[in-house]
């Protein structure tokens, strides 16, 4: 077995782990810097919205002796506003695309006209198509449309089939993921366009997955909880973060190669910059949903059922008996990962957060008598 795989079944059996629940301010207070550092960041700089939102022109030309920076210099020079160039394809066929949004009908007659002469191209070789601001606006209330239906339908499910804390966790969570990847997008200023859109709802289905991997062993850990006085919650929900970690990690890895082939091979070292929009929301919105179904999903969950009188109880009852056992300086068995709640024996010592597979306590070799004589 590789290393990988025997420490993913070292960590499901608890041979191994990390306190992630028992570490969750640190993650509270990093998830809250960053989230400040992508509004900060949408508040300042905003976001860098394409043609189809705010309207403009698109004009192809013919590849030519004048560079990708020169043909954005006269473009910019001709409109009046910012341009966005690209070289499409390569040798002969090459062509360029020169984007501007913010002007109408009449000014792109005009632009069209003088690129031609500042490009050294006849008129007719600079092709146009113009997109108005309606179409983007209603592009973007259906993106939104959709983001609030999709966030209702995820809350209801959840509270069905778990709990409404798992929906309430699960939803902070997706908007954690919403925030720091609109936010990158402000901060890095890539263009934000329908395939944006795409790519931020296509990431929510991501993160919504490995949260319920987490709360589907959750739950069912939890059954008959109060039934023994060995873990706390708060225990069992770190136990089902680690047995599912490395799960998650081979998700979300598996999920980011191709992901980061679009945007630092694609968009970057090969030039295709049309990929950057929906590559860009894909690669940090996976990202953002692995992170935060382990450090924020599982934990809140574990901060809103140890307010319930029956968890309090729990774990008054919990650390009570391990501090009893502390005084008495035993050393507690830490019960089997397959043993239900229910089959705890009255007299178990409290077992700490830690191996479940440890070798027999003090009272190995006092089972029944086998009857035979010696």
């Amino acid at each position: 077995m590789s290393k990988l795989g025997n420490l993913g079944a070292r960590l499901h059996r608890g041979e191994v782990g990390y306190d992630f629940v028992g570490n969750r301010k640190i993650w509270y207070g990093l998830s809250i810097l960053i989230t400040i550092t992508a509004i900060v960041g949408l508040a300042v700089r905003g976001l860098n919205m394409g043609i189809e939102f705010q309207g403009g022109a698109v004009f192809n030309t013919p590849k030519n002796s004048v560079s990708v920076s020169q043909a954005q210099e006269y473009a910019e020079k001709a409109s009046g506003h910012d341009a966005i160039v690209q070289q499409l394809g390569s040798g002969d066929k090459a062509t360029l695309r020169i984007q501007v949004a913010g002007i109408d009908t009449g000014q792109a007659d005009k632009v069209s006209t003088q690129l031609a002469k500042d490009l050294g191209v006849t008129e007719k070789d600079v092709t146009g198509e113009l997109v108005g601001p309606s179409w983007g606006e209603q592009i973007a209330n259906k993106a939104w449309q959709g983001l609030g239906i999709f966030l209702v339908l995820v809350v209801i499910y959840l509270a069905i089939a778990f709990e409404w804390r798992m929906a309430v966790a699960a939803f902070v969570a997706l908007i954690h993921d919403i925030t720091i990847t609109v936010g990158i997008y402000a901060l890095v200023g890539f263009e934000v366009t329908p395939g944006t859109v795409i790519g931020l709802l296509t990431i929510l289905g991501y993160s919504l997955y490995d949260t319920v991997v987490v709360f589907d062993s959750l739950k069912e850990q939890t059954k008959d909880i109060t039934k023994q006085t060995r873990w706390t919650y708060s225990d069992i929900a770190n136990r089902s973060i680690n047995s599912t970690l490395v799960r998650s990690i081979n998700t979300t890895v598996v999920a980011l190669l191709p992901v980061g082939c679009l945007l630092f091979i694609g968009g970057g070292f090969l030039g295709a910059g049309m990929l950057n929009d929906i590559s860009l929301s894909l690669f940090v919105g996976l990202a953002a949903g692995a992170y935060s179904s382990i450090f924020i999903a599982t934990p809140l969950v574990a901060d809103l059922k140890e307010r319930e009188p029956q968890m309090k109880a729990l774990k008054k009852r919990v650390l009570a008996k391990r501090a009893q056992a502390a005084a008495q300086g035993d050393a507690p068995d830490a019960p089997d990962a397959d043993e239900p709640f229910d089959h705890e024996p009255e007299d178990a010592a409290a077992a700490v957060v830690g191996p479940r597979n440890q070798p027999a306590s003090r009272n190995r070799g006092r089972g029944r008598p086998s009857g035979k004589r010696r």
